[in-house]
């Protein structure tokens, strides 16, 4: 019986944080979670391009500057 009690409270407890997760305030924190991922990954994108970017101009011996353009 001790057994039945225990997981009756631990499935109580789990039940409950589910439906606070799932609540508007649960789902604003998905949210930005999310949204701050999505920003992470396009800085990263952005800073790989720019290297990427600067050893192409290196290696074809343009300038940084772009001085040869008007």
């Amino acid at each position: 019986m001790g057994i039945g009690v225990a997981i009756g409270v631990i499935a109580f407890r789990k039940i409950s944080e589910a439906q606070a997760g799932l609540g508007a305030e649960g789902l604003n924190r998905a949210v930005a979670r999310l949204a701050d991922g999505v920003y992470d990954f396009a800085d990263a994108v952005r800073a790989g391009m720019g290297e990427r970017e600067s050893e192409l101009r290196t290696a074809l011996g343009l300038d940084d500057a772009g001085s040869t353009r008007r």
